[in-house]
C-alpha cells in the first residue's frame, strides 16, 4: 500500500455515512466504541446545514476515480482573545491503521494549514490522548508541534452544562 495514490477533498453532504464510519473506527482505536452518539442526521445538520464543523476526507485514487476513504480531519474555528484572530481547532484526525505511513496524516495537516492561512488563523490546536505515543511522536518529531504542558483540558458534558443554570443571574 506504500505506493498508493490518494487525494483529499472537503466532505460533501453525501459523505455523512463515510464520516460516521471513520468516527466509529476512531472510537474503536481510542478504546471507546460505545461513546459514539453521532448519527447521519446529526452530522448532516451540524457539519453541512449549520455548519458548526468542517471535514476533510482522504480517499485512495484520484479525484476523477476515487476509491476508499482512508482518513479524515474534522475541525472548527475558535477565537483567541490574545491574538485577536481566529484559530483552527482540530477536533479529530484519523487515518485508518492499514493505510498509515503513506503520507495521509501529513497531507491532511497540509490541507488544514491551507485552511488556517486562508482564514488568517493565528493558531492550529488539537488534543491527543496521553497514551497515544505514536501520534505524539508524529506531532512532535514530524510536525514539530509543541505540547502545552501548562494547560490542562477541562470538559462539561450535557449534565454539567445543565447544572450551570444554577449560577444564572436572576432578573428582578
Amino acid at each position: 500500500m506504500s505506493k498508493e495514490i490518494f487525494h483529499i477533498r472537503e466532505a460533501k453532504v453525501d459523505d455523512v455515512h463515510i464520516i460516521l464510519e471513520l468516527i466509529k473506527a476512531l472510537a474503536e482505536y481510542e478504546k471507546e466504541p460505545d461513546s459514539v452518539k453521532a448519527t447521519p442526521e446529526l452530522l448532516e445538520q451540524n457539519i453541512f446545514k449549520t455548519p458548526y464543523a468542517h471535514t476533510l476526507l482522504a480517499f485512495s485514487g484520484t479525484p476523477e476515480a476515487p476509491g476508499n476513504a482512508l482518513g479524515m480531519a474534522l475541525y472548527f474555528f475558535n477565537y483567541s482573545t490574545w491574538t485577536g484572530r481566529p484559530g483552527l481547532y482540530l477536533e479529530d484526525l484519523f487515518v485508518k491503521p492499514e493505510t498509515r505511513n503513506i503520507g495521509v496524516g501529513k497531507a491532511l495537516f497540509a490541507e488544514l494549514a491551507k485552511v488556517a492561512q486562508e482564514k488568517n488563523c493565528a493558531r492550529l490546536d488539537w488534543s491527543v490522548l496521553k497514551w497515544n505515543t505514536p501520534s505524539i511522536d508524529f506531532y512532535e518529531k514530524v510536525l514539530q508541534a509543541s505540547s502545552m504542558h501548562d494547560w490542562m483540558g477541562m470538559r462539561l458534558e450535557e449534565r454539567g452544562i445543565e447544572n450551570l443554570k444554577q449560577f444564572a443571574v436572576r432578573s428582578s
